[in-house]
């Protein structure tokens, strides 16, 4: 009996859009599996959904696909209105990019449900959701990253003060809202009068904002790795070429300006080497689950690692295989290596004190 897969996708967050599109490239490459794909939508008023999704346009304002609200019972999905069990769950393959679904909330509720996943574990999407905790974690393996300094929304309020700090690090600068993804609102700040426009749009969409420094002639690199019988496998790496200052959110995804990239990257060895090296040391630092993203920078002979995609863009599918077959073959991967190690159910004490005196010990419920 082929095994039932629930894939993920949408959120509030403002990459609910290019969830939706990995979320049924997802879909559609999994059912050629022959795997039972249920679609599992997450819209932005809260709730899941169910339905009979087969590509993007099912999810425009004008769609008339018929969506079926439902909820998590343990392993089961079960519909809501007329209350009937349509599935029970095998595995799940987390498609959400940004918000609570990249952040860990969703591999928390799988993991709460009992349900196994094909994607990261909660902290270690924790960690890499924010930009500070990013820069933490690169130091705690001394990983060398971009000189940084945060700014939280209640500093803001003193601007002299975060203003001063910026003319001390130096500009130019790159402005980040620390928890989102996809270049939405990063910003190069080349004066105090840009980092105050840069800094009151990080604001409005996040409450702490990274500013760091920015480097002319940089070089985008991406290196991908997943988990495969109990190896770490690291993906060839790529070169991510941009018009602009920053690979801007239009080049990622609407094709504006000469977007383009080489696959496999052509850099020098010593570099590519620290780069699949620091991608592999983060992934089983953190007891990496499923597919991640590595980002980096090359600036002359140095590397900097920039962040970690837990949940990356179409999955990475395409840094693993060109062709629909191999990142069929990729996701299938994904989810049988889930399949065939299961979270280990460890012993839950239970103490009795329910059934004792509660009003008794040093740190009982005493009564007043």
């Amino acid at each position: 009996m082929s095994k039932t897969i629930a894939v993920f996708f949408g959120g509030n967050s403002n990459e609910r859009e290019i969830s939706v599109i990995t979320g049924m490239l997802a879909v559609n490459l999994l059912k050629s599996a022959n795997y039972q794909v249920v679609p599992i939508y997450l819209p932005p008023e809260g709730g899941l959904q169910t339905g009979d999704f087969c590509n993007p346009n099912d999810f425009k304002s004008s769609a008339k696909t018929k969506r079926i609200p439902v909820q998590l019972e343990g392993r089961d999905l079960v519909r809501i209105k007329r209350r009937k069990r349509l599935y029970t769950i095998d595995c799940a393959l987390n498609c959400c990019h940004g918000g609570m679904g990249e952040d860990g909330t969703m591999s928390a509720v799988l993991r709460f449900h009992g349900i196994p996943f094909a994607s990261p574990e909660a902290p270690m999407s924790a960690m890499f959701m924010d930009k500070l905790l990013t820069k933490i974690a690169a130091k705690g393996l001394e990983i060398p990253t971009a000189r940084a300094f945060a700014v939280r929304e209640r500093d803001w309020l003193v601007r002299d003060a975060v203003l001063a700090k910026a003319e001390g690090f130096g500009y130019p600068v790159v402005v980040k809202p620390a928890r989102l993804g996809s270049s939405i609102g990063i910003k190069v700040a080349k004066n105090a009068a840009e980092l105050t426009a840069a800094l009151n749009l990080a604001f409005r969409l996040d409450d702490l904002a990274l500013v760091e420094e920015y480097f002319e002639g940089k070089r985008d690199i991406n290196c991908a790795a997943y988990r495969r019988g109990g190896k770490t496998v690291i993906s060839p790496l790529e070169e991510v070429f941009s018009n602009e200052e920053i690979l801007t959110f239009s080049e990622k995804y609407e094709g504006v300006g000469l977007r383009n990239s080489q696959l496999p990257a052509e850099i020098p060895e010593e570099a590519a080497k620290k780069i699949c090296a620091y991608t592999r040391e983060i992934y089983e630092a953190f007891g990496g689950k499923g597919v991640v993203r590595a980002d980096f920078l090359i600036v002359g002979e140095a590397v900097y690692f920039n962040e970690l995609n837990t949940v990356p863009g179409s999955l990475a599918c395409y840094l693993f295989g060109a062709s629909l077959l191999e990142s069929r073959n990729f996701l299938a991967s994904l989810i049988e290596e889930a399949l065939e190690n299961p979270p280990r159910i460890k012993q839950t004490v239970t103490t009795g004190i329910l059934e004792g005196n509660l009003f008794s010990g040093s740190k009982a419920a005493k009564r007043r």
